[in-house]
């Protein structure tokens, strides 16, 4: 008789061909079977449950280094598996941010002794470090290098297109871009002054912000044939350009965007909606949704970036821009899900499929023979609240507080130990890097 580490029993897998009433066999942190019979060291009862691949955020900040009262990477990861997620991927806009060989080193380390899910991590462009990307980039762990071409401090803003061309001809694997175009920012600035309404902030950061800075990404993306990847697109006429570039670029949205929308944001959560890009109206909304349905859509990120409770209370534009996600994104996507908006196939191709094209994962993003036994454990009929006091990372606050919830995590797995079952975080903190094609 066959024995494996772990025997997932009684759950309906969602496999890349379709849902299956199949047992999965584990063994040495890998998958080894599916339509499994034997005995285990270990067995999950998934009666009633669907069992995905481990689902992925490729978008997220845990400020790590930086200030732990606001969030820290044992935190943020711990948010994670909490709500269903078996991998995260890092932004690197921290204090120091990580631009070099020596603090992705060190981050590498952190993240194996200290992260409760397995990890990918951005490395960020700057002007003084072009040169090194393409070595930066092939370094255990790093998911793509990261361009702020729009909204960013210190030296993590790249926004002329000699530069950015300079990024692209240096390396080969995708970049992810933050896509506002900074020139225009900074000439609109004055017309707007504290005190005004938060709803200013999608008013000054505008649709064609977001649209100048995509198309201009877009034209250098053709013209040095360099994978390019558009992270949090926000709005309809984005989404239709890059529908013309599939061949150089894939699209990323944020589950904000596709769950709330303005002035309807503002005039309920004020500082608690404001965000980089901003949630825009109901049209955008509507696009999000059509990109998701006709495939210009590749991921559905969080873009998880506290700020203190505090802070978010300041009038615009004192308020910091970012919102908590990584804790709530699998439960709202779930929701959406039960809504209609999606098919659950569609959403495991958005947070597992998707991230693995796009960045390249190794061994990671569907359930199949010799892959990462990373499974994501859901009931789909659970009906809970998200509210405040469920959030575990330090600023404790969600923009969803109060949201009513059908469909819920019940079980996080990742390469064959269960870290997260019922609600509770199970054992000490063993994430892994994410393996990436070199």
């Amino acid at each position: 008789m066959t024995h494996f580490d772990l025997l997932i029993q009684n759950g309906t897998a969602v496999l890349p061909w379709g849902e299956v009433a199949a047992d999965i066999g584990v063994r040495n942190g890998r998958i080894a079977a599916i339509g499994a019979s034997g005995t285990a060291d270990a067995v999950v009862d998934a009666t009633g449950l669907h069992v995905l691949p481990g689902l992925i955020d490729p978008h997220v900040h845990l400020r790590d280094p930086g200030d732990p009262t606001i969030e820290t990477l044992p935190t943020g990861t711990k948010a994670a598996v909490l709500g269903g997620l078996a991998a995260v991927f890092d932004m690197p806009n921290t204090t120091p941010s990580i631009t070099n060989a020596d603090r992705v080193a060190w981050k590498q380390g952190y993240i194996e002794a200290n992260s409760w899910c397995d990890m990918g991590l951005y490395v960020g462009a700057t002007n003084g470090n072009t040169p090194e990307l393409g070595m930066l980039e092939t370094m255990a762990g790093v998911c793509a290098v990261k361009v702020f071409a729009g909204s960013s401090t210190g030296d993590l803003l790249i926004e002329d297109d000699a530069s950015l061309e300079a990024v692209m001809r240096n390396g080969r694997r995708a970049v992810a871009y933050h896509s506002e175009d900074e020139y225009r920012l900074q000439e609109r600035r004055p017309m707007f002054h504290s005190g005004m309404p938060y709803r200013s902030h999608m008013e000054w950061r505008d649709e064609e912000c977001a649209l100048l800075g995509t198309r201009r990404l877009m034209a250098l993306a053709r013209k040095t044939g360099r994978a390019t990847h558009i992270l949090h697109v926000s709005t309809a006429s984005e989404l239709e350009l890059l529908r013309d570039y599939k061949d150089v670029a894939t699209a990323e949205l944020l589950v904000n965007h596709l769950t709330q929308w303005a002035p309807d944001v503002y005039d309920r959560l004020g500082g608690f909606g404001v965000m980089n890009p901003p949630i825009r109206g109901k049209e955008h909304w509507h696009a999000a949704w059509a990109a998701i349905a006709d495939g210009t859509a590749d991921t559905i990120g969080s873009d998880h970036a506290p700020h203190p409770h505090a802070a978010k209370l300041k009038p615009w534009p004192e308020v910091p821009a970012g919102l908590t996600g990584v804790q709530t994104l699998v439960p709202v996507m779930l929701d959406h899900v039960n809504a209609g908006r999606l098919s659950l196939a569609r959403m495991v191709d958005l947070m597992c499929a998707g991230p693995a094209r796009v960045y390249g994962v190794v061994g990671k993003g569907r359930i199949a023979a010799g892959y990462d036994a990373d499974f994501t454990l859901v009931d789909m009929k659970q009906k809970r609240m998200i509210t405040n006091d469920w959030i575990v990372t330090p600023c404790g606050w969600t923009p969803f507080d109060g949201m009513a919830i059908t469909g819920w995590p019940m079980a996080t797995i990742i390469r064959g130990r269960t870290v997260m079952r019922d609600g509770e975080v199970l054992g000490e903190p063993g994430g892994r890097l994410v393996n990436f094609a070199a």
